[in-house]
C-alpha cells in the first residue's frame, strides 16, 4: 500500500464488527481476548469512532472515550500493519481531534514512550504520569 488517496475516513463502522476483531489481532491487541460482541459494545459505547475503509476493507480506526463536557481520551487508535507509514494514523488523529475542538472538549491520550514524538508532533505535551491497574481475571 503506497497511498491513503483511496482510503476513506468515515464515522461508519464496518458491516461486519468481525473486521474490528481482525484489526485488534492483526495490531497484536488481543491480549484480553475480546469477543466480535465485545468488541462491538467498546465500539457502540464509546463517545465518537472513526474508521478508515479501503474499499470495503477496514484498514484502520480510533475513538475518543468521553464526558461530552470536559475530556476525552482518544483510544484505539490503529492501522493494519500493511497501510501503517502512509498517513492513515494522522488522518484518524486529526478527525478525532476535530471533534474534540468541535464540542471544545479537551483532548488527552495515553502512549508508550516509542509514540511521544508523533504524537507531540500533532501538538500534544506530555503532563502527567499515567497509570494502569490489570485487569481482574476472572475465577
Amino acid at each position: 500500500m503506497d497511498s491513503s488517496k483511496d482510503v476513506r475516513i468515515t464515522v461508519e463502522p464496518p458491516a461486519r464488527y468481525e473486521e474490528v476483531f481482525r484489526l485488534y489481532q492483526e495490531l497484536n491487541w488481543d491480549s484480553l481476548g475480546l469477543t466480535v460482541a465485545e468488541l462491538q459494545n467498546m465500539c457502540q459505547q464509546s463517545w465518537y469512532v472513526l474508521y478508515a475503509h479501503q474499499g470495503n476493507k477496514l484498514v484502520g480506526m480510533g475513538r475518543i472515550v468521553s464526558d461530552g463536557v470536559i475530556t476525552g481520551l482518544i483510544c484505539g487508535v490503529g492501522v493494519l500493519p500493511s497501510y501503517q507509514g502512509v498517513g492513515i494514523g494522522r488522518m484518524l488523529m486529526n478527525g478525532l481531534i476535530e471533534q474534540c475542538d468541535h464540542h471544545r472538549i479537551i483532548p488527552q491520550l495515553m502512549c508508550t514512550e516509542d509514540l511521544e514524538s508523533y504524537y507531540e508532533a500533532m501538538g500534544f505535551k506530555k503532563f502527567a504520569i499515567g497509570m494502569t491497574r490489570e485487569r481482574k481475571k476472572e475465577s
